[in-house]
């Protein structure tokens, strides 16, 4: 079976479909194939990116390594069980389409709460979390203490995950490899940097997830979206002699974050 890799919290602006677009097409390019589902049915930044990335390679004439991209299939209500959800069927139909042609699917669920992102928490083999370096961000896992840092309590977005990992224990699936992403990190060592750390790794082993190194604020991973690119995609392109310091850093982040995931027999090797 394909393993489901979920990007996902209730949060927008935390880097969701940058990471999707980058692991995804990172996976494509080590070879193996890849299915993409985008639950954001409004915005569809992964499927624009995904229209943009193909308009690329027929204008340039290249021939980039792809994941392939699915939409929700269309389901007529009389087709539904009674008492079956639109949306739970939709996405389930999906996967199951997916499955039989791909050794991953990533799905990249909205940034709030959503019957189809809650669904897709329950399907994931790998949850993976962006989370600004931020408070603000934080407060989506667990309520802080305003006197002295302390974690008083999971907060909603957990509880989602718990209730998905319960729902997996019943029906005799594999426990969620939880992953959380320290996101548009700062250069500089500051305070609220260390207190992040502190708070997230105090709730790790609270809640049961991992932290794993995410992306700095660079613009690398944001310019290329228009042409539907990554910064893996370059050197196909022909840019590879406007390399500067901070893209292979990028680079170096990008490998960092794929290895950290620590999916099932993959080998990075760019």
């Amino acid at each position: 079976m394909a393993h489901i890799i979920v990007v996902g919290n209730e949060k927008g602006g935390a880097g969701k479909s940058t990471v999707s677009m980058h692991v995804a097409t990172a996976l494509a390019r080590l070879g193996y194939r890849v299915g993409v589902l985008d639950l954001d049915l409004r915005q569809r930044t992964f499927g624009r990116f995904m229209t943009n990335r193909r308009a690329t390679c027929e204008r340039e004439g290249v021939d980039l390594p792809t994941p392939s991209y699915h939409e929700l299939p269309n389901i007529e209500a009389s087709a539904l069980a009674p008492g079956e959800n639109l949306y739970d069927r939709r996405l389930s139909q999906a996967v199951a389409e997916l499955e039989p042609q791909v050794d991953f699917i990533v799905i990249d669920c909205p940034g709030s709460h959503t019957r189809l992102s809650q669904v897709a928490h329950t399907l994931a083999d790998t949850l993976v979390t962006p989370l600004n370096d931020s408070f603000v961000d934080f407060d989506l896992l667990a309520h802080v203490s305003p006197d002295t840092d302390t974690v008083l309590g999971p907060s909603v977005y957990s509880e989602m995950v718990w209730n998905a990992r319960q729902l997996r224990a019943q029906a005799g699936l594999k426990p969620i490899d939880w992953v959380v992403v320290r996101n548009r990190l700062g250069a500089q060592a500051m305070i609220n940097k260390e207190k992040m750390a502190a708070a997230l790794d105090n709730l790790a082993r609270r809640i049961g997830f991992r932290v794993a190194p995410g992306f700095n604020e660079r613009v690398i991973f944001r310019e290329l979206f228009p042409r539907g690119l990554t910064l893996l995609d370059l050197r196909d392109v022909g840019v590879v002699g406007q390399m500067n310091i901070s893209n292979v850093a990028a680079r170096q982040e990008l490998r960092d974050l794929v290895k950290a995931l620590n999916l099932p027999g993959v080998n990075v090797t760019f």
